[in-house]
């Protein structure tokens, strides 16, 4: 299980990880989706990670909740 202090380090490009989008940070809505781009080099924030969903659209995090 992870949270917002998930180490970065243990993240990479292309792993599949259950998310909470910015987008839906307000119902808290969960969704899966593939890393794609990390766009901050701090190790614990997960706002600064870019992924793509099932449907093909991109997302950025709000919450990590698993790997």
């Amino acid at each position: 299980m992870a949270g917002n202090g998930q180490r970065r380090a243990d993240l990479k490009a292309g792993m599949e990880v259950d998310i909470v989008l910015k987008r839906d940070q307000r119902s808290g809505k969960r969704t899966r989706g593939v890393i794609q781009t990390f766009l901050t080099n701090s190790p614990s924030h997960p706002h600064g990670i870019k992924v793509r969903l099932e449907d093909g659209s991109v997302g950025r995090v709000k919450e990590i909740i698993s790997e």
